[in-house]
Protein backbone atom coordinates (compact mmCIF):
# COMPACT_ATOMS: atom_id res chain seq x y z
CA UNK A 1 0.00 0.00 0.00
CA UNK A 2 1.25 3.04 -0.58
CA UNK A 3 1.97 5.88 1.97
CA UNK A 4 -1.00 8.73 3.21
CA UNK A 5 -0.01 11.51 1.95
CA UNK A 6 -2.02 14.71 3.12
CA UNK A 7 -2.06 17.17 -0.03
CA UNK A 8 -2.57 20.79 -0.25
CA UNK A 9 -2.88 23.39 -3.17
CA UNK A 10 0.55 23.68 -3.12
CA UNK A 11 0.82 20.28 -3.27
CA UNK A 12 -1.17 19.67 -6.06
CA UNK A 13 1.13 19.50 -8.26
CA UNK A 14 3.23 16.83 -7.02
CA UNK A 15 2.88 12.88 -7.96
CA UNK A 16 2.39 10.14 -5.44
CA UNK A 17 1.81 6.39 -5.28
CA UNK A 18 -0.97 5.55 -3.47
CA UNK A 19 -3.84 2.89 -3.87
CA UNK A 20 -7.24 3.86 -5.89
CA UNK A 21 -9.00 4.10 -2.19
CA UNK A 22 -6.56 6.67 -1.08
CA UNK A 23 -6.39 8.44 -4.28
CA UNK A 24 -10.37 9.11 -3.90
CA UNK A 25 -9.57 10.67 -0.48
CA UNK A 26 -7.00 13.07 -2.09
CA UNK A 27 -9.02 13.87 -4.69
CA UNK A 28 -11.89 14.75 -2.81
CA UNK A 29 -10.01 16.77 -0.57
CA UNK A 30 -8.43 18.90 -4.12
CA UNK A 31 -12.23 19.58 -4.47
CA UNK A 32 -12.40 21.42 -0.93
CA UNK A 33 -15.57 18.38 -0.50
CA UNK A 34 -16.38 19.28 2.87
CA UNK A 35 -18.91 16.30 3.65
CA UNK A 36 -20.03 13.29 2.71
CA UNK A 37 -22.73 11.03 3.09
CA UNK A 38 -22.48 7.42 2.58
CA UNK A 39 -23.04 3.58 3.55
CA UNK A 40 -20.55 1.26 3.69
CA UNK A 41 -20.19 -2.63 2.63
CA UNK A 42 -18.21 -4.99 1.41
CA UNK A 43 -17.12 -3.44 -2.29
CA UNK A 44 -16.26 -0.25 -0.93
CA UNK A 45 -14.42 -1.89 2.67
CA UNK A 46 -11.34 -0.50 1.05
CA UNK A 47 -12.25 2.73 0.36
CA UNK A 48 -13.59 3.55 3.99
CA UNK A 49 -10.40 1.85 5.46
CA UNK A 50 -8.98 5.22 4.18
CA UNK A 51 -11.76 7.02 5.47
CA UNK A 52 -11.17 6.54 9.03
CA UNK A 53 -8.22 8.82 9.46
CA UNK A 54 -8.52 10.95 6.13
CA UNK A 55 -10.10 13.76 8.27
CA UNK A 56 -13.43 13.71 6.08
CA UNK A 57 -16.36 14.52 7.08
CA UNK A 58 -18.57 11.50 6.72
CA UNK A 59 -22.67 11.33 7.89
CA UNK A 60 -23.68 7.69 7.99
CA UNK A 61 -26.95 7.83 6.90
CA UNK A 62 -29.37 5.05 8.15
CA UNK A 63 -30.51 4.51 4.31
CA UNK A 64 -28.86 4.82 0.85
CA UNK A 65 -31.54 6.96 -0.23
CA UNK A 66 -31.23 8.81 3.00
CA UNK A 67 -27.83 9.42 1.86
CA UNK A 68 -28.62 10.70 -1.67
CA UNK A 69 -31.28 12.97 -0.57
CA UNK A 70 -29.07 14.51 2.59
CA UNK A 71 -26.79 15.16 -0.29
CA UNK A 72 -29.48 16.87 -2.66
CA UNK A 73 -30.97 19.12 -0.01
CA UNK A 74 -26.57 20.38 0.63
CA UNK A 75 -25.86 20.83 -3.00
CA UNK A 76 -29.44 22.62 -3.21
CA UNK A 77 -28.68 25.28 -0.19
CA UNK A 78 -24.92 25.42 -0.30
CA UNK A 79 -24.44 25.39 -4.44
CA UNK A 80 -21.78 22.61 -3.99
CA UNK A 81 -21.66 19.16 -5.37
CA UNK A 82 -23.51 16.89 -3.38
CA UNK A 83 -20.80 13.44 -2.12
CA UNK A 84 -22.35 10.01 -1.49
CA UNK A 85 -20.47 6.81 -1.36
CA UNK A 86 -22.73 3.53 -1.67
CA UNK A 87 -21.29 -0.20 -1.81
CA UNK A 88 -22.29 -2.60 -4.90
CA UNK A 89 -25.44 -4.21 -5.31
CA UNK A 90 -28.46 -3.09 -3.56
CA UNK A 91 -26.63 -0.31 -2.08
CA UNK A 92 -26.05 0.89 -5.50
CA UNK A 93 -29.23 0.52 -6.54
CA UNK A 94 -30.75 2.16 -3.39
CA UNK A 95 -29.48 5.17 -4.85
CA UNK A 96 -31.51 5.19 -8.21
CA UNK A 97 -34.49 7.24 -7.26
CA UNK A 98 -31.81 9.94 -6.14
CA UNK A 99 -29.97 9.74 -8.78
CA UNK A 100 -33.36 10.27 -10.87
CA UNK A 101 -34.56 12.95 -8.63
CA UNK A 102 -31.10 14.74 -8.92
CA UNK A 103 -31.20 14.51 -12.73
CA UNK A 104 -34.86 15.98 -13.33
CA UNK A 105 -34.36 19.12 -10.90
CA UNK A 106 -31.14 19.51 -12.17
CA UNK A 107 -29.11 18.91 -8.29
CA UNK A 108 -24.70 18.30 -8.76
CA UNK A 109 -23.86 15.43 -7.38
CA UNK A 110 -20.49 12.91 -7.40
CA UNK A 111 -21.42 9.55 -6.50
CA UNK A 112 -19.11 6.88 -5.90
CA UNK A 113 -20.46 3.34 -5.83
CA UNK A 114 -18.79 0.07 -4.90
CA UNK A 115 -18.30 -2.92 -7.36
CA UNK A 116 -17.18 -6.32 -7.54
CA UNK A 117 -13.52 -7.23 -8.53
CA UNK A 118 -13.03 -6.41 -12.00
CA UNK A 119 -11.91 -10.33 -12.82
CA UNK A 120 -15.71 -11.03 -11.86
CA UNK A 121 -17.31 -8.39 -13.15
CA UNK A 122 -20.28 -10.07 -15.40
CA UNK A 123 -20.01 -13.24 -13.57
CA UNK A 124 -23.46 -12.65 -11.23
CA UNK A 125 -21.04 -11.99 -8.47
CA UNK A 126 -22.08 -11.52 -4.72
CA UNK A 127 -23.66 -8.47 -4.67
CA UNK A 128 -23.21 -7.23 -8.28
CA UNK A 129 -25.33 -5.11 -10.73
CA UNK A 130 -24.68 -3.71 -13.40
CA UNK A 131 -25.56 0.03 -12.30
CA UNK A 132 -23.64 1.69 -14.85
CA UNK A 133 -26.28 0.02 -17.56
CA UNK A 134 -29.31 1.32 -14.55
CA UNK A 135 -28.18 4.74 -14.13
CA UNK A 136 -27.09 5.94 -17.91
CA UNK A 137 -30.82 7.53 -18.71
CA UNK A 138 -30.77 8.96 -14.95
CA UNK A 139 -27.03 10.65 -15.00
CA UNK A 140 -25.69 13.19 -16.44
CA UNK A 141 -22.78 10.93 -16.94
CA UNK A 142 -21.43 7.48 -15.25
CA UNK A 143 -18.04 6.31 -15.76
CA UNK A 144 -16.67 2.15 -14.22
CA UNK A 145 -13.20 2.87 -13.68
CA UNK A 146 -10.71 -0.24 -15.21
CA UNK A 147 -7.34 1.33 -15.03
CA UNK A 148 -6.19 2.79 -11.44
CA UNK A 149 -4.49 5.45 -13.37
CA UNK A 150 -7.52 7.20 -14.75
CA UNK A 151 -9.26 7.53 -11.11
CA UNK A 152 -8.25 10.60 -10.41
CA UNK A 153 -8.83 12.01 -14.10
CA UNK A 154 -12.40 10.78 -13.73
CA UNK A 155 -13.23 12.16 -10.58
CA UNK A 156 -11.59 15.45 -11.81
CA UNK A 157 -13.90 15.49 -14.80
CA UNK A 158 -17.15 14.14 -13.11
CA UNK A 159 -17.11 17.30 -10.64
CA UNK A 160 -16.48 19.77 -13.45
CA UNK A 161 -19.29 17.67 -15.91
CA UNK A 162 -21.91 17.86 -12.64
CA UNK A 163 -21.10 21.18 -11.47
CA UNK A 164 -20.98 23.13 -14.97
CA UNK A 165 -23.56 23.96 -17.60
CA UNK A 166 -26.52 22.32 -16.95
CA UNK A 167 -25.90 20.57 -13.06
CA UNK A 168 -26.59 17.08 -12.92
CA UNK A 169 -25.50 13.72 -10.90
CA UNK A 170 -22.28 11.67 -11.71
CA UNK A 171 -21.90 8.40 -10.89
CA UNK A 172 -18.34 7.06 -10.72
CA UNK A 173 -18.24 2.87 -9.72
CA UNK A 174 -15.43 1.72 -8.44
CA UNK A 175 -14.56 -2.17 -8.69
CA UNK A 176 -13.11 -3.26 -5.36
CA UNK A 177 -9.54 -4.38 -6.56
CA UNK A 178 -9.54 -1.07 -8.12
CA UNK A 179 -9.64 0.54 -4.87
CA UNK A 180 -6.80 -1.37 -3.69
CA UNK A 181 -4.55 -1.61 -6.24
CA UNK A 182 -1.57 1.44 -6.34
CA UNK A 183 -1.11 3.71 -9.32
CA UNK A 184 0.61 7.34 -9.60
CA UNK A 185 -1.50 10.14 -8.37
CA UNK A 186 -1.67 13.45 -9.84
CA UNK A 187 -4.23 15.80 -9.98
CA UNK A 188 -3.30 18.58 -12.02
CA UNK A 189 -4.28 17.85 -15.05
CA UNK A 190 -6.60 19.69 -17.42
CA UNK A 191 -9.65 18.68 -18.13
CA UNK A 192 -10.10 17.67 -21.53
CA UNK A 193 -13.65 16.83 -22.76
CA UNK A 194 -14.16 17.75 -26.37
CA UNK A 195 -17.31 16.35 -26.72
CA UNK A 196 -18.65 18.41 -23.72
CA UNK A 197 -18.32 22.23 -23.93
CA UNK A 198 -21.70 23.93 -22.40
CA UNK A 199 -22.22 27.21 -23.83
CA UNK A 200 -22.83 29.74 -20.73
CA UNK A 201 -22.58 32.89 -22.99
CA UNK A 202 -25.57 34.38 -24.79
CA UNK A 203 -25.72 35.36 -28.13
CA UNK A 204 -25.73 38.98 -28.52
CA UNK A 205 -28.15 39.23 -31.65
CA UNK A 206 -31.01 36.82 -29.65
CA UNK A 207 -30.30 39.70 -26.34
CA UNK A 208 -31.07 42.19 -28.66
CA UNK A 209 -34.28 40.73 -30.14
CA UNK A 210 -35.39 40.16 -26.84
CA UNK A 211 -34.88 43.50 -25.92
CA UNK A 212 -36.78 44.42 -28.82
CA UNK A 213 -39.58 42.23 -27.75
CA UNK A 214 -40.46 43.65 -24.75
CA UNK A 215 -39.70 47.36 -26.49
CA UNK A 216 -42.51 46.43 -28.18
CA UNK A 217 -44.78 44.18 -25.52
CA UNK A 218 -48.02 45.08 -24.15
CA UNK A 219 -48.61 42.39 -21.77
CA UNK A 220 -45.12 40.67 -20.60
CA UNK A 221 -44.39 38.52 -17.91
CA UNK A 222 -41.60 36.66 -17.03
CA UNK A 223 -41.78 32.97 -15.79
CA UNK A 224 -38.64 32.12 -13.40
CA UNK A 225 -37.65 28.96 -13.12
CA UNK A 226 -34.59 26.71 -10.66
CA UNK A 227 -32.40 28.14 -13.58
CA UNK A 228 -32.25 31.67 -11.75
CA UNK A 229 -31.04 30.25 -8.57
CA UNK A 230 -28.26 27.31 -10.09
CA UNK A 231 -27.04 30.46 -11.92
CA UNK A 232 -27.06 33.10 -8.71
CA UNK A 233 -28.97 35.06 -10.27
CA UNK A 234 -31.83 36.58 -8.12
CA UNK A 235 -30.63 39.71 -8.25
CA UNK A 236 -30.15 40.28 -11.66
CA UNK A 237 -33.68 39.02 -12.18
CA UNK A 238 -35.00 41.53 -9.72
CA UNK A 239 -32.93 44.29 -11.20
CA UNK A 240 -34.18 43.41 -14.94
CA UNK A 241 -37.75 42.86 -14.18
CA UNK A 242 -37.88 46.54 -12.18
CA UNK A 243 -36.18 48.56 -14.84
CA UNK A 244 -38.27 47.24 -17.36
CA UNK A 245 -41.76 46.93 -15.14
CA UNK A 246 -42.62 43.29 -15.80
CA UNK A 247 -44.29 41.24 -13.42
CA UNK A 248 -42.88 37.87 -12.08
CA UNK A 249 -44.16 34.72 -11.90
CA UNK A 250 -42.27 31.60 -10.25
CA UNK A 251 -42.11 27.73 -10.87
CA UNK A 252 -42.49 25.71 -7.95
CA UNK A 253 -38.56 24.84 -8.17
CA UNK A 254 -38.13 29.27 -8.42
CA UNK A 255 -39.68 29.61 -5.49
CA UNK A 256 -37.38 32.31 -3.62
CA UNK A 257 -35.55 33.49 -7.23
CA UNK A 258 -37.71 36.74 -6.91
CA UNK A 259 -38.68 38.16 -3.46
CA UNK A 260 -42.25 37.07 -2.67
CA UNK A 261 -42.84 40.79 -1.28
CA UNK A 262 -42.24 42.35 -4.31
CA UNK A 263 -45.05 44.44 -5.85
CA UNK A 264 -44.37 42.67 -9.07
CA UNK A 265 -44.29 39.28 -7.96
CA UNK A 266 -47.57 37.16 -8.99
CA UNK A 267 -46.73 34.12 -7.61
CA UNK A 268 -46.43 30.70 -8.23
CA UNK A 269 -47.80 29.61 -11.68
CA UNK A 270 -48.96 25.69 -12.49
CA UNK A 271 -51.74 23.31 -11.41
CA UNK A 272 -51.63 24.67 -7.78
CA UNK A 273 -50.42 28.32 -9.14
CA UNK A 274 -52.26 31.60 -8.19
CA UNK A 275 -54.89 33.25 -10.22
CA UNK A 276 -52.73 36.16 -11.27
CA UNK A 277 -49.87 34.31 -12.07
CA UNK A 278 -52.11 31.61 -14.34
CA UNK A 279 -53.89 34.11 -16.07
CA UNK A 280 -50.77 36.40 -16.74
CA UNK A 281 -49.24 33.59 -18.23
CA UNK A 282 -52.53 32.44 -20.04
CA UNK A 283 -53.15 36.64 -21.38
CA UNK A 284 -49.53 37.52 -22.06
CA UNK A 285 -48.41 38.54 -25.34
CA UNK A 286 -44.68 37.98 -24.18
CA UNK A 287 -43.33 35.24 -21.97
CA UNK A 288 -39.86 35.02 -20.92
CA UNK A 289 -38.68 32.01 -19.16
CA UNK A 290 -35.79 32.67 -17.24
CA UNK A 291 -34.47 29.03 -15.88
CA UNK A 292 -37.83 26.84 -16.14
CA UNK A 293 -38.05 24.28 -18.83
CA UNK A 294 -41.97 24.00 -19.15
CA UNK A 295 -43.19 21.27 -17.96
CA UNK A 296 -46.72 19.82 -17.93
CA UNK A 297 -47.24 20.88 -13.95
CA UNK A 298 -46.42 24.88 -15.22
CA UNK A 299 -48.06 24.70 -18.37
CA UNK A 300 -51.08 22.70 -18.02
CA UNK A 301 -52.58 21.73 -21.63
CA UNK A 302 -50.04 23.24 -24.17
CA UNK A 303 -53.20 23.59 -26.39
CA UNK A 304 -54.35 26.47 -24.40
CA UNK A 305 -50.40 27.76 -23.03
CA UNK A 306 -49.74 31.28 -23.40
CA UNK A 307 -51.34 31.54 -27.22
CA UNK A 308 -51.17 34.82 -27.67
CA UNK A 309 -47.45 35.26 -26.93
CA UNK A 310 -44.08 35.94 -28.37
CA UNK A 311 -42.38 32.71 -26.51
CA UNK A 312 -38.43 34.22 -25.27
CA UNK A 313 -36.19 30.88 -23.32
CA UNK A 314 -33.41 31.70 -21.87
CA UNK A 315 -32.10 29.02 -20.71
CA UNK A 316 -28.29 26.81 -20.05
CA UNK A 317 -29.87 23.53 -21.71
CA UNK A 318 -29.95 23.98 -25.27
CA UNK A 319 -32.05 20.62 -25.47
CA UNK A 320 -35.19 22.23 -23.23
CA UNK A 321 -35.83 25.09 -25.62
CA UNK A 322 -38.52 24.47 -27.72
CA UNK A 323 -39.06 20.72 -26.03
CA UNK A 324 -42.93 22.02 -24.99
CA UNK A 325 -43.30 25.25 -26.21
CA UNK A 326 -42.47 26.67 -29.89
CA UNK A 327 -40.10 29.38 -28.89
CA UNK A 328 -39.14 32.77 -31.27
CA UNK A 329 -36.58 34.00 -29.07
CA UNK A 330 -34.30 31.16 -27.88
CA UNK A 331 -31.49 32.46 -25.82
CA UNK A 332 -28.82 29.17 -25.17
CA UNK A 333 -26.65 30.96 -22.16
CA UNK A 334 -26.08 31.13 -18.29
CA UNK A 335 -29.00 32.87 -16.86
CA UNK A 336 -26.83 35.12 -14.69
CA UNK A 337 -24.92 36.44 -17.70
CA UNK A 338 -28.20 36.58 -19.81
CA UNK A 339 -29.91 38.99 -17.41
CA UNK A 340 -27.02 40.99 -17.30
CA UNK A 341 -26.61 41.49 -20.70
CA UNK A 342 -30.56 42.53 -20.73
CA UNK A 343 -29.85 45.07 -17.89
CA UNK A 344 -27.18 46.64 -19.42
CA UNK A 345 -28.93 47.28 -22.90
CA UNK A 346 -31.45 49.36 -20.68
CA UNK A 347 -34.28 49.03 -23.60
CA UNK A 348 -36.88 50.92 -23.70
CA UNK A 349 -39.67 49.90 -21.45
CA UNK A 350 -43.22 48.45 -23.26
CA UNK A 351 -46.65 50.11 -23.04
CA UNK A 352 -47.54 47.76 -20.54
CA UNK A 353 -49.06 50.02 -17.73
CA UNK A 354 -52.45 48.66 -18.28
CA UNK A 355 -51.41 45.41 -17.83
CA UNK A 356 -49.54 45.79 -14.56
CA UNK A 357 -52.67 47.51 -13.00
CA UNK A 358 -54.69 44.45 -14.21
CA UNK A 359 -52.29 41.82 -12.90
CA UNK A 360 -51.95 43.53 -9.69
CA UNK A 361 -55.72 43.77 -9.56
CA UNK A 362 -56.35 40.20 -10.16
CA UNK A 363 -53.57 39.41 -7.25
CA UNK A 364 -55.35 41.81 -4.64
CA UNK A 365 -58.99 40.14 -5.83
CA UNK A 366 -58.55 36.48 -6.17
CA UNK A 367 -55.23 36.23 -3.14
CA UNK A 368 -54.76 32.58 -1.82
CA UNK A 369 -57.64 31.99 0.36
CA UNK A 370 -59.33 29.04 2.46
CA UNK A 371 -61.71 28.51 5.21
CA UNK A 372 -61.16 29.22 8.63
CA UNK A 373 -62.09 26.70 11.11
CA UNK A 374 -62.99 26.74 15.07
CA UNK A 375 -63.59 22.71 15.19
CA UNK A 376 -60.13 21.50 13.60
CA UNK A 377 -56.61 22.50 12.62
CA UNK A 378 -55.85 23.95 8.83
CA UNK A 379 -52.79 23.48 7.50
CA UNK A 380 -52.26 26.71 5.66
CA UNK A 381 -52.57 28.58 9.24
CA UNK A 382 -50.10 26.37 10.22
CA UNK A 383 -47.78 26.93 7.07
CA UNK A 384 -48.71 30.90 8.08
CA UNK A 385 -47.66 30.60 11.46
CA UNK A 386 -44.20 28.48 10.96
CA UNK A 387 -43.65 31.88 8.04
CA UNK A 388 -44.28 34.08 10.95
CA UNK A 389 -42.33 32.10 13.77
CA UNK A 390 -39.45 32.09 11.82
CA UNK A 391 -39.80 35.54 10.05
CA UNK A 392 -39.80 34.18 6.74
CA UNK A 393 -36.19 33.14 7.08
CA UNK A 394 -36.17 29.41 7.32
CA UNK A 395 -34.83 26.69 5.32
CA UNK A 396 -38.04 24.71 4.17
CA UNK A 397 -38.01 21.02 2.71
CA UNK A 398 -40.56 19.16 2.03
CA UNK A 399 -42.11 16.08 0.79
CA UNK A 400 -44.59 15.72 -2.14
CA UNK A 401 -48.13 15.76 -1.87
CA UNK A 402 -50.79 18.32 -0.55
CA UNK A 403 -48.52 19.76 2.52
CA UNK A 404 -45.74 20.61 -0.35
CA UNK A 405 -48.43 22.47 -1.99
CA UNK A 406 -49.24 24.49 0.82
CA UNK A 407 -45.91 25.20 2.29
CA UNK A 408 -45.06 26.39 -1.53
CA UNK A 409 -48.16 28.63 -1.12
CA UNK A 410 -47.82 30.14 2.61
CA UNK A 411 -44.35 29.98 3.38
CA UNK A 412 -43.62 33.07 1.22
CA UNK A 413 -40.11 32.99 0.45
CA UNK A 414 -37.96 36.37 0.03
CA UNK A 415 -34.50 35.14 -0.34
CA UNK A 416 -32.73 32.49 -2.54
CA UNK A 417 -32.19 28.92 -1.87
CA UNK A 418 -34.14 28.31 0.83
CA UNK A 419 -36.43 26.06 -0.41
CA UNK A 420 -35.84 22.31 -0.78
CA UNK A 421 -38.46 20.17 -2.49
CA UNK A 422 -38.68 17.56 -4.94
CA UNK A 423 -40.30 18.98 -7.97
CA UNK A 424 -39.92 17.21 -11.22
CA UNK A 425 -39.54 13.71 -9.89
CA UNK A 426 -42.06 14.09 -6.54
CA UNK A 427 -40.39 11.99 -4.42
CA UNK A 428 -42.02 11.27 -1.09
CA UNK A 429 -39.42 10.42 1.85
CA UNK A 430 -37.28 13.59 0.45
CA UNK A 431 -38.30 15.83 2.92
CA UNK A 432 -36.75 14.50 6.36
CA UNK A 433 -33.12 12.92 4.96
CA UNK A 434 -32.58 16.51 2.54
CA UNK A 435 -33.14 18.41 5.51
CA UNK A 436 -30.05 17.29 7.15
CA UNK A 437 -27.68 18.04 4.13
CA UNK A 438 -29.79 21.86 4.11
CA UNK A 439 -28.48 22.14 7.68
CA UNK A 440 -25.16 20.85 7.14
CA UNK A 441 -25.09 23.29 4.49
CA UNK A 442 -26.31 26.24 6.40
CA UNK A 443 -25.86 25.83 9.99
CA UNK A 444 -26.81 28.76 11.20
CA UNK A 445 -30.30 29.38 9.57
CA UNK A 446 -33.30 27.12 11.23
CA UNK A 447 -34.26 24.07 9.21
CA UNK A 448 -38.18 23.60 9.32
CA UNK A 449 -39.15 19.85 7.67
CA UNK A 450 -42.58 20.07 6.31
CA UNK A 451 -43.96 16.13 6.31
CA UNK A 452 -46.61 14.18 5.21
CA UNK A 453 -47.56 10.87 7.60
CA UNK A 454 -46.90 8.98 4.88
CA UNK A 455 -43.86 10.41 3.37
CA UNK A 456 -42.85 11.15 6.91
CA UNK A 457 -42.80 7.38 6.94
CA UNK A 458 -40.60 6.34 3.96
CA UNK A 459 -37.41 7.49 5.07
CA UNK A 460 -38.05 8.20 9.31
CA UNK A 461 -35.15 5.91 10.04
CA UNK A 462 -32.91 9.37 9.21
CA UNK A 463 -34.45 10.40 13.12
CA UNK A 464 -31.08 8.59 14.05
CA UNK A 465 -28.57 11.15 12.14
CA UNK A 466 -30.77 14.45 13.42
CA UNK A 467 -30.01 12.60 17.14
CA UNK A 468 -26.84 11.73 16.66
CA UNK A 469 -25.69 14.70 15.41
CA UNK A 470 -28.17 16.79 17.23
CA UNK A 471 -29.18 19.11 14.42
CA UNK A 472 -31.79 21.45 15.65
CA UNK A 473 -34.03 20.74 13.01
CA UNK A 474 -37.89 21.31 13.54
CA UNK A 475 -39.90 18.16 11.96
CA UNK A 476 -43.53 19.36 11.38
CA UNK A 477 -45.76 16.38 10.08
CA UNK A 478 -49.14 17.94 8.57
CA UNK A 479 -51.08 14.32 9.88
CA UNK A 480 -54.50 14.06 7.93
CA UNK A 481 -54.33 10.02 8.39
CA UNK A 482 -53.92 9.83 4.79
CA UNK A 483 -52.16 10.05 1.64
CA UNK A 484 -53.88 13.36 0.92
CA UNK A 485 -52.87 14.52 -2.72
CA UNK A 486 -53.76 10.78 -3.83
CA UNK A 487 -57.33 11.20 -1.63
CA UNK A 488 -58.22 14.84 -2.92
CA UNK A 489 -57.51 13.36 -6.51
CA UNK A 490 -60.02 9.99 -5.60
CA UNK A 491 -62.51 12.66 -4.77
CA UNK A 492 -62.44 14.98 -6.76
CA UNK A 493 -62.08 12.57 -10.23
CA UNK A 494 -62.79 8.84 -9.32
CA UNK A 495 -66.27 9.41 -7.23
CA UNK A 496 -64.81 9.41 -3.57
CA UNK A 497 -63.86 5.62 -4.82
CA UNK A 498 -60.75 6.20 -1.76
CA UNK A 499 -58.70 3.12 -2.65
CA UNK A 500 -55.84 2.09 0.02
CA UNK A 501 -55.40 6.45 0.26
CA UNK A 502 -56.42 6.47 4.25
CA UNK A 503 -54.25 4.81 6.54
CA UNK A 504 -56.50 2.10 8.93
CA UNK A 505 -53.81 2.46 11.20
CA UNK A 506 -51.50 4.97 12.23
CA UNK A 507 -48.39 4.90 15.05
CA UNK A 508 -47.22 6.94 17.44
CA UNK A 509 -45.22 9.14 15.97
CA UNK A 510 -44.27 10.94 19.30
CA UNK A 511 -43.17 7.61 20.81
CA UNK A 512 -41.21 7.25 17.29
CA UNK A 513 -39.44 10.87 17.83
CA UNK A 514 -38.87 9.95 21.21
CA UNK A 515 -37.01 6.52 20.74
CA UNK A 516 -34.41 8.51 18.52
CA UNK A 517 -33.85 10.53 21.11
CA UNK A 518 -35.49 13.59 20.08
CA UNK A 519 -38.33 15.23 21.81
CA UNK A 520 -41.56 14.66 20.34
CA UNK A 521 -44.83 17.07 20.80
CA UNK A 522 -48.60 15.88 19.72
CA UNK A 523 -50.77 18.87 18.68
CA UNK A 524 -54.38 18.69 18.19
CA UNK A 525 -56.84 21.20 18.33
CA UNK A 526 -57.24 21.91 22.10
CA UNK A 527 -56.70 24.98 24.51
CA UNK A 528 -53.05 26.45 23.95
CA UNK A 529 -51.77 24.75 20.71
CA UNK A 530 -50.17 27.66 19.91
CA UNK A 531 -48.50 28.29 21.42
CA UNK A 532 -47.10 24.70 21.84
CA UNK A 533 -46.40 25.35 18.22
CA UNK A 534 -44.71 28.26 18.85
CA UNK A 535 -42.43 27.12 21.85
CA UNK A 536 -41.37 23.95 19.70
CA UNK A 537 -40.86 25.91 16.20
CA UNK A 538 -38.90 28.35 18.55
CA UNK A 539 -36.30 26.19 20.29
CA UNK A 540 -32.92 25.65 19.28
CA UNK A 541 -32.94 21.80 19.88
CA UNK A 542 -34.67 19.36 17.09
CA UNK A 543 -38.03 18.38 17.52
CA UNK A 544 -40.83 16.52 15.74
CA UNK A 545 -44.30 18.24 15.82
CA UNK A 546 -47.20 15.63 15.04
CA UNK A 547 -49.83 17.89 13.73
CA UNK A 548 -53.71 17.01 13.14
CA UNK A 549 -54.72 18.47 10.49
CA UNK A 550 -58.37 18.65 9.01
CA UNK A 551 -58.69 15.45 6.75
CA UNK A 552 -60.41 16.42 4.30
CA UNK A 553 -58.78 19.34 2.94
CA UNK A 554 -57.83 20.51 -0.27
CA UNK A 555 -55.38 22.03 -2.03
CA UNK A 556 -56.80 24.85 -4.30
CA UNK A 557 -56.62 26.47 -6.87
CA UNK A 558 -56.07 23.35 -9.03
CA UNK A 559 -56.20 23.22 -12.54
CA UNK A 560 -57.25 19.50 -13.96
CA UNK A 561 -55.52 17.18 -15.88
CA UNK A 562 -55.72 18.37 -19.06
CA UNK A 563 -57.02 21.76 -18.64
CA UNK A 564 -55.83 25.02 -19.44
CA UNK A 565 -54.16 27.49 -16.96
CA UNK A 566 -57.34 29.39 -17.29
CA UNK A 567 -59.63 26.17 -16.25
CA UNK A 568 -58.49 26.43 -12.56
CA UNK A 569 -60.98 25.81 -9.40
CA UNK A 570 -61.26 26.92 -6.29
CA UNK A 571 -60.16 30.22 -6.98
CA UNK A 572 -63.16 31.87 -4.50
CA UNK A 573 -64.28 29.88 -1.95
Amino acid sequence: MGTNVQLNNSAAKCTNTMSGSLMLIEALKQEKVEVIFGYPGGAVLPIYNSLYDSGVFHVLSRHEQGSIHAAEGYARVSGKPGVVIATSGPGATNLVTGLTDAMIDSLPLVVFTGQVATSVIGSDAFQEADIIGITTPITKHNYQVREVSELPRIIKEAFHIATTGRPGPVLIDIPKDIAIFEGEFSYDMPVNLPGYQPNSEPNYLQIRKLVEAVSRAKKPVILAGAGVLHADASNELTKFAEQQQIPVANTLLGLGGFPSDHPLFLGMAGMHGTYSANMALYDCDLLISVGARFDDRVTGNLEHFAKKATIAHIDIDPAEIGKNVPTAIPIVGDAKLALEQLIKQDGKQGDNEEWNELVSSNKKEFPLVYKESDTELKPQYILELIHKWTNGEAIVTTDVGQHQMWAAQYYNFNNPNKWVTSGGLGTMGFGLPSAIGAQLADRETPVVAILGDGGFQMTLQELSVIHELNLPIKIVILNNGALGMVRQWQELFYEERYSHSKFVTQPDFVKISEAYGITGVRIENSEGWEEKLKQAITSNEPVLLDIHVAKDENVYPMVASGKGLHEMVGVKL
